[in-house]
């Protein structure tokens, strides 16, 4: 059941990247040009999606507990450390410069395999060597994935 939601809403997602034209790097790159020509449309895709999960999550903070079972775990809100902030500027660059960032890619690769495909290749060799870099920092073996 569980992989049959996850199949569920990840189709659901997909498809609302692509109505909201959030696919389209230029588009996004619109959006953070904002000395140019600014184009607003991100700013209420991410406004509706705030606006979606707000009451989800202020579900889970009360303890309610998800429809399917299993548990959420939250992070800490108010726990900053040096690895959040240079994975945000990483991302925001890659971002700022491709116009993608991981979900719109992968929707992509449907279309445009050639763009898309170098993308999330190097989207994985980068996740692979975060996850080798602070497993190594911190001084424990790599994270095997779930």
């Amino acid at each position: 059941m569980k992989l049959l939601t996850s199949a569920l809403f990840g189709a659901v997602f997909g498809l609302g990247l692509l109505i909201s034209g959030m696919t389209d790097p230029a588009r996004v790159l619109g959006f953070l040009d904002v000395t140019g020509a600014w184009n607003p449309a991100l700013a209420f895709v991410m406004g509706g999606a705030v606006l979606t999960a707000a009451p989800a999550f202020a579900l889970a903070r009360r303890g309610v507990r998800p429809l399917l079972g299993g548990q959420i775990a939250l992070p800490d809100r108010f726990r900053f450390n040096a690895g959040l902030f240079v994975g945000a500027a990483i991302f925001g660059l890659g971002w700022g410069l491709v116009g993608l960032c991981p979900g719109p890619s992968l929707v992509l690769l449907g279309q445009d395999a050639g763009a898309a495909g170098v993308f999330v290749i190097s989207l994985v060799i980068g996740s692979w060597l975060a996850r080798r870099l602070g497993a190594h920092a911190a001084g424990s073996a790599p994270v095997s994935p779930d």
